[in-house]
Order: C-alpha cells, then structure tokens, then sequence
C-alpha cells in the first residue's frame, strides 16, 4: 500500500520524457506524465524532425543542379513554400500522436496540463485544486531558443520554433549566431533562393568543433553564396516599411526580410516549483544532477535539455531510460556521455564523434593525424567543386582511434556507424585490417595508410634557453 497517487510523475512529454514513462509503465510502476503543448516536445515538434524534412527539400535544389551534368534537363522547376511548411506540420503532427499512442499503450497516464513542482512529493497541475502526490518526479522540460534582449529592437527577431510556420519566405534573411541550428537554417533558407547572411561573435563559426571541419564548412557555406560575418554583433534592428535595416558592431548595415536568432537554448526552470523543492540550478539555469539523474532532492530526478549536459535527443532518450530503469527496473542505470555521435545537418554535412584534434593533442602526448581531402566521383560529373574531408584522430602510443571528423555526403551516416568501433576501443591497426568497399566515400576510411601529421608533447615544448 503507498500513501502516493503516483510512482513516477513525469513534467513534460519530450523525447527524454515519454521514454522514461513508458519504460516506468512497463516495469510496472504507476505513471503520470503531463504535457501543456503537443506530445514529442522539441525534436518532433519543432526541432530535428522537422528541420531535417527541411533539409531533404534543401537537397532537391542541389540535386537538380547536380542533375544537369548527367544529362537531365530542369527547366520549369519551381519551388512552393506553403507545400513543404503544410507537409512537414502534418507529418510532426502525425509523428506527436505515434508517441501519445505509445504512451497509452505502455499504461502510463497522459495529463493534458501544465504541471508545476509543490514539493519533493507534490505537482500542481493547471484547472485542478488538489496538488497530485508521486514517489517521485522526473522533470524533464527541455529548453527554449534564446534571443538577446540586449539587441535594441531584437524583438523583431523570430527563433528557430517561428521558422517552421513562415507564412511566406523572405527575400532576405540575416541568421544570428554561429552554432548548429544557425548554419542548418543557414543552408536551408539559401537552397530555397533566400539572400543568407550569417552573423556570429565569435572568430569562426561552429565552436568546439575540429578546427578543420570548421574551415571546410566556413568555405562551403560562402561557396554556396552564404556571406558568413565573424567576429561581430548585432547592434541595432530597425522595422521598416519594406522589412528590416540590421546593423552590425562593425557599422554593417544589412536588409532583411526576417532575423532569425539562434544563438542557443535556455533551460525550462524559470517558473515550474523548483524552488519549493529546494532543486539546486546551475549558473546557467540547468538542474544540477548526479550520474543518475537524481537532483539534490532525493526524490527529484532530470533528464535531457533541462540538464545542460548533451543537449542531443538521443541522449535524452538514454537518459529517460536509465531513471525508469534504476528506479523500477532493478538495475541502477548511470548514461555515458562518453563517445556520443553528432552531426551538423548543413550542406554538406557533418559528421563526427570523439576527440578533435586540439582536444586530443591537449590530452596525449602522441596523437597521429589522418586526412584524405577529394573530390567525390558524384560531383566529378556534377561540377560541383566542394571536396569531401574525412579524418582521424589516433592515440600515437597505443593506436586507439580517438576521433572521427566528416564533412561531405553521407557524413552523419558514417559517424554513426565509426561510433560503435570506437566505443569499443578499435585500433588504427582495425580500421587497417577492414577491406575497403569500391567505390565508395567512406572507403577513405579503412584505406588512409600515413598520418599527415605525427605531434609528439616533446616536440611541441620550447626550446630551453641558452
């Protein structure tokens, strides 16, 4: 017998959420989990899903330009808007009721209410008077895309949730920021035919990447026709009747039809009880949290965005299924975010998982560098100039593959598949030992025999003073 309504209440029904709710029902446990808004949270709704059907239209415009020089002719294509917009809600539409009928068929409960946090045992849900009890509560709320308040008219900006329901495409469009989601979009908008301009503070674009990835996505973008600003700011944005005059820190004045910033996500802590719990945040907002998920409040768990640890829907999902599993399945679950794979959905491609360069120098004093650049065969016929890179990062002492870094056709695909290998402690001497599959791209794997670069710790220390 339980004094509490619930075993697992579950506050939000994101990807990380509805895992761990389905899993808790499956063990049997007594679940609630509510949601105020569609069920599938960021990434179905309006997140990854629909920006990488997005990115599939984006590629039609490449492939029929590629098509000519394999002898198709395109003329009269057009391209239609509110066709791919309608499409793609309808199917995040179609894909949020796949998870709401998986929830009902696990015997967890589906709430259709905001919740908020009353106590280490205690949720108030929206439209009711009496607070709901649960053994415990995994919040699971996600993040929101961040704007910059500090921008003078920065309210005339939109986010990456407004870019999915555009009534009409604009002519122009400026993209605030240099991460993932800026240069996705980035790619996005220009395949449509939109004027792209990018805008990041930084000195190069997509922080904590290998450097060389970065410089062959810079150059790939502003092949493509995307003017890519580093190293400066938004200052000003001005409505005007024709659309929007944007001015940078350098005294750049840009015309734009819509700014879209996306300069990162926020995590969902502001207004939802944490602090009648007494849940500790991070400097940032994030809920601080052990190897478990478990929160400062015993009871209290968190999983995914809301966490600030690997903001990637995948780990989420691991995450949700590792509370369900340490709290009703028996086996105390504690998530890796060791070896995760990730890709950059731009145009080309990014692929890549494990050290960088730089991080893998930093960290051994012998690292091996690995790298074909080449043109593919498809864009030999195509006329297309960009190049594929493929690289690989090895311990130099013990030959462990450390790193995997693509940029080019298929390159997600392959970080997915090199993850596994590396996950379990692969050799260059493995990769070596694999035959090659002709002709491919990722060939270029198994087949790269010397390193470009042997860095050695000792070669890098200063010479001592005479």
């Amino acid at each position: 017998m339980t004094d509490y309504d619930y075993d697992l209440f579950v506050i939000g029904a994101g990807s990380g959420g509805v895992r761990a709710a389905r899993i808790a029902a499956e063990h049997g446990a007594r679940v609630a989990i509510a949601e105020d808004d569609k069920v599938g949270g960021t990434c179905v709704v309006r997140g990854c899903v629909p920006k990488k059907l997005f990115v599939h239209s984006a590629h039609f415009a490449e492939a029929l330009e590629d098509s000519v020089g394999f002898g198709w002719t395109t003329t009269g294509v057009t391209f239609d808007w509110p066709t791919l917009r309608d499409n793609v809600n309808a199917d995040t539409t179609w894909l949020s009721g796949i998870y709401v009928r998986n929830l009902e068929r696990s015997g967890a409960q589906l709430i259709r209410a905001r919740a908020t946090i009353a106590g280490p045992h205690s949720v108030r849900l929206s439209g009711s008077d009496r607070p709901v009890t649960a053994r415990y509560i995994l919040i699971a709320t996600g993040g929101r895309p961040a704007t910059d308040p500090t921008i003078d008219g920065f309210e005339h900006g939109i986010v990456s949730d407004d870019a999915f329901h555009l009534e009409r495409l604009p002519d122009r469009i400026v993209i605030v920021g240099g991460g993932y989601i800026a240069l996705e979009f980035a790619g996005i908008f220009n395949a449509f035919g939109v004027d792209t301009t990018v805008v990041h503070r930084g000195r190069d674009i997509l922080r904590g990447f290998d450097a060389d990835i970065r410089r062959a996505v810079h150059g790939a973008l502003e092949g493509r026709g995307i003017n890519v600003v580093c190293d400066e700011t938004i200052s000003h944005i001005e409505r005007k009747t024709d659309g929007l005059t944007v001015s940078t820190s350098a005294g750049k004045q840009l015309n734009a039809g819509q700014v879209l910033f996306a300069i990162g996500r926020t995590p969902n802590t502001t207004g939802i009880g944490l602090e009648d719990a007494g849940v500790a945040l991070g400097a940032d907002g994030r809920i601080e949290v052990d190897a478990y998920s478990r929160t400062n409040v015993e009871s209290i768990f968190a999983v995914g965005d809301v966490t600030g640890r690997v903001q990637l829907t995948p780990v989420a999902i691991r995450e949700g299924s590792a509370v369900a599993d340490t709290l009703f399945g028996g086996r105390p679950t504690a998530v890796s975010h060791h070896l995760i794979p990730t890709a950059v959905f731009t145009q080309p491609e990014v692929g890549t998982v494990g050290l960088t360069e730089e991080a893998a120098k930093a960290a051994h004093d012998a690292v091996d560098i690995y790298k074909a650049s080449f043109k593919p065969l498809h864009h030999r016929i195509a006329g297309r100039e960009e190049r594929m890179l493929i690289k690989l990062i090895v311990d130099g002492e013990g030959d462990r593959v450390l790193g995997f870094h693509a940029i080019g056709a298929g390159a997600a695909e392959m970080a997915q598949l090199v993850a596994i290998p590396l996950k379990m402690g692969a050799t260059k001497a493995d990769f070596d030992a694999t035959v090659a599959l002709h002709p491919t791209q990722s060939e270029e794997i198994v087949t790269m025999t010397k390193p470009v670069e042997r860095y050695r710790a000792a070669m890098a220390l200063p010479e001592p003073a005479k």
